[in-house]
């Protein structure tokens, strides 16, 4: 990360092998588990495979989001399969802290790391995917400049439900 990814509320900085207990924490509790189509259980083994495996190659980049001016970490977000030849990654995001929620820390975030996307990764495109049924995920990530493309009817079967998706993105320059 080269340059400065802060906003009024917040700053974002790379995950370390520090933070992987807070991490298995937050993707353990039901509050963050239930927005996430793979739901098995997270061990610290698994955090750190992913870390060595995913992160530390590249194929993924993912930060700490912390609230100023302390630096309390109260979630993460991600940009996965990043995809050099087509100039796309997937965007994601947890809100670990129960008190962090709802007061708007997911939209800045959101707006950081298209930033961090556009700019240090030289993407032309993130996109996300988000269950169609969480209004206030997809209302979050409008305000942060991503737009709906599709609703993808019957996509994934979560817990033996079939779940629509919404496929959003944003485009580098649009």
């Amino acid at each position: 990360m080269n340059g400065t990814y802060e906003e009024e509320n917040i700053f974002l900085r790379p995950m370390t092998e520090e933070d992987t207990d807070l991490i298995v924490n937050w993707r353990n509790s039901d509050a963050v588990r239930k927005h996430f189509i793979y739901r098995e259980p997270f061990t610290r083994e698994s955090h750190l495979r992913w870390l060595e495996t995913v992160v530390n190659t590249g194929r993924a980049a993912q930060m700490m989001i912390c609230e100023k001016p302390a630096g309390r970490p109260v979630g993460s977000v991600y940009i996965r399969d990043i995809d050099p030849k087509h100039h796309k990654g997937e965007y994601g995001i947890f809100i670990g802290e129960e008190d962090a929620r709802g007061r708007g820390i997911g939209t800045a975030a959101a707006r950081l790391m298209i930033r961090y996307a556009f700019e240090e990764l030289k993407l032309h495109k993130l996109f996300l995917r988000v269950f169609a049924d969480n209004r206030r995920a997809v209302r979050s990530y409008e305000k942060a400049g991503f737009q709906q493309e599709a609703c993808l009817r019957d996509d994934v079967c979560v817990e033996g439900e079939y779940r629509d998706m919404i496929l959003m993105a944003v485009i580098n320059g649009k």
